[in-house]
């Protein structure tokens, strides 16, 4: 499903597929020879999404771009099942397993891996050919892993990296019900989306 987004409309090129379950919204860009399966979710908020040539996208993943930190993921990349990509970039040759979560302002070196459930947290960055071991947290510029037990030591780094700042642009110690309502203003611009259709063509209803 493509969905037009405040005002921007995806980019598919005749070589790119997107499954009929997935849905690419706003200002997204596929590259060459792309393939979003079923479920997975390409969604530019107030940003942008661009995708690499020969990328593919695994069933119910998420790649979400936002002004701030728009999400990049370069050629030859391989986002696995129910992964989550907000906010970085993904550099060429990359694997993000299943279950992976890369938050904004991160960067993913060429040819790194990210195995099964690890983390690269929110302003870091994962050199190139880096390894997250499954389940690990690499926190920091340059990264350094933790297993998920080290909570003081992963706290003690990811505390100056600025988590509620960066996400969600409030400093630390904001009341959540300050920030969902942030989230709800936010995300409310979606109930003015049109729908496209999977061929990109003029709307046939919205959701006003």
């Amino acid at each position: 499903m493509l969905i037009e987004h405040r005002g921007r409309r995806p980019v598919v090129p005749d070589s790119a597929y997107v499954a009929a379950s997935a849905t690419v919204c706003g200002a997204v860009v596929l590259g060459e020879g792309v393939r979003v399966l079923h479920g997975a979710v390409l969604t530019a908020e107030d940003g942008e999404v661009t995708v690499g040539a020969s990328t593919v996208v695994m069933e119910n993943a998420l790649v979400r771009g936002r002004r701030a930190h728009p999400a990049v993921i370069g050629d030859a990349v391989l986002i696995g099942p129910h992964a989550h990509v907000n906010g970085a970039r993904v550099e060429n040759e990359v694997f993000l397993a299943t279950g992976v979560s890369v938050f904004p302002g991160s960067v993913v070196g060429a040819a790194a891996e990210v195995r099964i459930n690890g983390v690269v947290h929110a302003n870091s960055r994962l050199e190139p050919e880096a390894v997250v071991p499954i389940g690990w947290i690499a926190v920091g510029d340059p990264a350094q892993f933790f297993s998920p037990e080290r909570h003081e030591d992963i706290w003690a780094v990811q505390r100056e990296l600025d988590f509620p700042g960066t996400v969600y642009g409030v400093p630390r110690g904001t009341s959540m019900r300050e920030i969902m309502a942030r989230q709800s203003e936010f995300y409310g611009f979606h109930r003015q989306d049109v729908i496209l259709g999977h061929e990109g063509r003029e709307s046939t209803h919205d959701h006003r």
